[in-house]
């Protein structure tokens, strides 16, 4: 494998989501070059499951598409908490749901490329309403919505869900959704 060797790494502008910077790197040839990414503290993104096995979804406002994005419930991750707390938090905050049985099923790097920033995703179950969401931004327009599975994957089709994240998101969590929807709450999936 070919690697290139990092000479130099600057910091261009931060704040309290992702840093955006630029490396200085030379090739195995020796040609050098500039590199300008983002640097993410990481997200947390969950796949909440009712006990009736619809899908627990947040529509919201998303500034650069002017447009609602149907999505699961996902968030930076704060350096204070861990990866599983920050997933807790999330789920709380954009839904109103809490759980005590949450597991993580995978991970991927959201825009390979562009950034280094690594997407937690989790599923949810056992859920428990006991709140209405709380947006973390003043002015966040946020609603939840649940879905069956055939509903959900028939908005994906239509493109009514067209959020990369969420599409990734649902690519690695179906198999797990269906197996505990038929184990855990003996239902089919519709």
């Amino acid at each position: 494998m070919t690697r290139f060797k990092t000479l130099s790494s600057k910091i261009i502008h931060k704040n309290k989501f992702w840093e955006y910077k630029k490396d200085e790197f030379e090739t195995p040839q020796g040609k050098k070059g500039e590199y300008f990414y983002l640097n993410g503290k990481g997200v947390v993104s969950i796949v909440p499951v009712l006990d009736d096995g619809r899908l627990v979804l947040v529509s919201q406002y998303r500034y650069l598409k002017d447009k609602m994005s149907i999505e699961f419930p996902s968030g930076g991750c704060e350096e204070n908490f861990s990866v599983n707390e920050n997933a807790n938090k999330e789920l709380l905050e954009e839904t109103g749901y809490q759980t005590n049985e949450m597991s993580k099923i995978g991970e991927f790097e959201i825009i390979n490329g562009l950034g280094k920033e690594v997407c937690h995703v989790f599923m949810a179950t056992e859920l428990e309403k006991i709140t209405e969401p709380q947006p973390e931004l003043n002015g966040e327009i946020l609603e939840v919505i649940c879905r069956r599975i055939d509903e959900f994957e028939e908005m994906i089709k239509r493109g009514d869900i067209w959020d990369g994240k969420t599409l990734a998101i649902w690519a690695l969590a179906r198999e797990h959704v269906l197996k505990i929807i038929k184990e855990q709450y003996g239902l089919q999936s519709n």
